[in-house]
């Protein structure tokens, strides 16, 4: 038998202590005031200085969870981490959080790292379900890190960064169940955002491929997931109308509108199945358009984001409160927006929905899956504990120190400078670090980290 409502029972984000705002941003790049805040969707954008690395960020929001929800070390049989920012070509992030199992005896644990864009997260999650429902599975629960340190060379994409992690906690008896057998991927190979340069953090970006990749593979994973359920339930043809909230990578806030619009198109564009567009007959002039034919049409975009914009405020705004405030923290970017929704709503107006959720890393990998939260809102029940226990969220995020541009572009040319230097010992102060965060010492000359953690809060 499959073990029963298998899916995420904890979840914990961090994200660094210090940010800029985007409209001090657009000052001090010259732009035209709302490129970013409004061109883009974002508010405020979180970055890492020379304390923090990809290791760091998954020590403390690993020790997070662990330490708030009271896991024993030895009760996790699993343990994978999804990144694209690599330090080592050949050592795991995992390798490095044994740290915080070994003292406990468990080197029982499996799982490595998985790497592809924005997606290895995803593909981590993925990894964790399949490994509790299979004949390896020794009963243990499986932890799933998220994170990435997001930055960009300067110029336009600069203001797309952000950085931060989020782990996950994945086992039976979960509150976000996973809806099994209801998972459809599109898979391509494409050169719209790459890392090449091993010497550098910066990508190499596309912008309007990438975009037209994201929304290509958007239009697949969505209707390859209708046809699935179509399999499944024969004749119900699935709409937005069938989900009570849909999450999205977000890449920027703007997209993730965009995006919406997307779906209502592909949902119009089968309407004669569904008859929910019949009394719109100023659309009919889009209904013989294809979707390869729209990615930039801004006539279609506009006409659609007009007619999606209540369901969209409804059932994607709400996930889009930690991106608007961190920026795109490329891995964890999706689980933001699930995080956020999980604080947005009262617990009650959260029991028993069905939320839609769209994956995508460049180069490309991507999947629409779906989840059902449950409908168990008692005080002890699995879901109180952990909308509980995410209270932290909106009050950490307005306790971060705002850096100015100047500084901020400071920050990143230092980082830039010593990518690759060795010996290396940081420069920034960590006396503005959040409690419980782990902090880069000093890299030896034979490229050794040492860390170490700013004391927890009791």
């Amino acid at each position: 038998m499959w073990p029963k409502d298998v899916g995420i029972k904890a979840m914990e984000v961090y994200f660094p202590a210090q940010y800029v705002e985007q409209t001090e941003l657009e000052k001090f790049d010259g732009v035209s005031a709302g490129k970013y805040t409004v061109g883009l969707g974002q508010s405020r954008m979180g970055f890492c200085n020379d304390r923090e690395d990809i290791n760091s960020l998954c020590l403390t929001v690993v020790h997070r969870l662990l330490d708030r929800y009271s896991i024993k070390p030895e009760d996790v049989g699993r343990l994978e981490v999804g990144t694209e920012t690599i330090l080592d070509k050949s050592k795991s992030v995992k390798s490095c959080l044994m740290q915080l199992f070994e003292p406990s005896g468990n080197t029982d644990l499996e799982g490595i790292d998985t790497t592809n864009a924005c997606y290895g997260g995803t593909a981590a999650l993925f990894n964790a379900i399949s490994w509790i429902e299979s004949s390896a599975w020794d009963g243990r629960l499986a932890i799933v890190v998220a994170a990435d340190n997001a930055v960009y060379a300067s110029g336009t994409a600069r203001p797309t960064g952000g950085a931060g992690a989020i782990a996950m906690l994945v086992g039976p008896d979960a509150p976000l169940i996973f809806d099994r057998g209801l998972r459809a991927s599109c898979m391509r190979h494409a050169y719209d955002f790459y890392k090449p340069d091993l010497r550098s953090e910066y990508p190499v970006v596309d912008g309007k491929l990438s975009i037209q990749c994201y929304l290509s593979s958007l239009d697949t994973c969505y209707q390859r997931y209708c046809e699935k359920v179509r399999a499944k339930q024969a004749d119900h043809n699935v709409t937005l109308s069938d989900f009570d909230a849909v999450l999205f990578h977000s890449p920027y806030c703007k997209l993730v509108q965009k995006s919406f619009a997307r779906l209502t198109l592909v949902d119009f564009l089968n309407s004669s199945k569904s008859k929910s567009f019949e009394n719109h007959v100023d659309l009919q002039k889009y209904s013989n358009v294809t979707l390869e034919d729209t990615y930039f049409d801004r006539d279609v975009e506009k006409a659609f984001m007009i007619l999606s914009k209540d369901d969209f405020e409804k059932k994607t705004k709400p996930s889009l409160y930690i991106a608007n405030q961190v920026g795109n923290m490329y891995t964890p970017s999706v689980y933001s927006g699930l995080m956020s929704l999980l604080i947005d709503k009262p617990i009650e107006a959260l029991a028993g929905n069905k939320v839609g959720i769209f994956s995508y890393g460049s180069g490309l990998a991507s999947s629409m899956y779906s989840l059902t939260i449950t409908k168990n809102v008692s005080e002890d029940s699995p879901l109180m504990r952990l909308v509980s226990n995410l209270s932290y969220v909106k009050s950490q995020l307005e306790t971060r120190q705002q850096v100015n541009p100047e500084d901020y572009t400071k920050i990143l040319e230092l980082r830039e400078k010593n990518c690759h230097t060795i010996p290396f010992e940081p420069q920034s102060s960590i006396d503005n670090m959040f409690p419980g965060t782990y902090y880069l010492v000093k890299i030896d000359e034979m490229y050794r980290r040492t860390y170490r953690r700013i004391p927890n809060l009791k």
